[in-house]
């Protein structure tokens, strides 16, 4: 697939530097892009959607996913430390859920995006 491209070498200054200034800062950038590669993993986006419908143990995720706990584990590691995902504890059983409404609304932009046709 070829990408269309200008046929002239003209630098248009004043747009350059008005982006420039309105760029976020390069560690909020950097973040962004660390948040797209966790969610860049079919597992994870799995559990995601998991938990819009409702908080769940790592069993459940394990049985709903057909993995083992432990991978399921690794994963909720993963997305907790994106604050993605948090949990509550009731007796012996850990519940996870998702952080807060923003993970949705990410989500669903995505799955919004993807469906488009």
């Amino acid at each position: 697939m070829e990408i269309e491209r200008c046929s002239c070498t003209v630098v248009h200054e004043d747009v350059v530097e008005k982006v420039k200034n309105l760029m976020p800062q390069e560690e909020r950038l950097y973040d962004v892009a660390e948040l797209f590669k966790v969610l860049g993993d079919t597992t994870r986006i799995k559990i995601i959607c998991a938990l819009f419908e409702s908080e769940m143990c790592v069993c459940d995720i394990a049985a709903l996913l057909n993995m083992s706990q432990s991978a399921v584990s690794h994963q909720l590691r993963v997305l907790k430390a994106a604050r993605l995902v948090k949990f509550r504890k009731e007796g012996k059983v850990v519940y996870y859920s998702l952080d807060d409404e923003h993970v949705k609304m990410i989500f669903d932009l995505g799955l919004s995006h993807v469906s488009e046709e």
